[in-house]
């Protein structure tokens, strides 16, 4: 799962640069309008990445889950408030 989200974060990023190297380099040469309205969808890309690259999988493990660890759960549980201390 995390090579999958990994790679589309940088397929999407390798589209941000390029929107951007294309739209000034050859584009503004025909049409500024253009140029900038490529510019403005390289702008909104870098979020969606992020977001594509941090969302979590249904195979992926979240933070409060418990680790299989029992002394590590037991302690992260005592911190967390969920268990009283000793």
């Amino acid at each position: 799962m995390y090579a999958r989200r990994r790679h589309r974060y940088f397929v999407m990023m390798g589209i941000c640069i390029a929107l951007f190297v294309l739209s000034w380099g050859v584009v503004r040469l025909w049409s500024v309008p253009a140029a900038v309205a490529m510019c403005v969808v390289a702008m909104v890309i870098p979020p969606l990445a992020a977001v594509v690259a941090n969302r979590r999988g249904p195979d992926d493990r979240w933070w409060d889950d418990p680790s299989g660890d029992p002394q590590s759960d037991e302690w992260w549980e005592e911190l967390d408030g969920k268990k009283g201390r000793h």
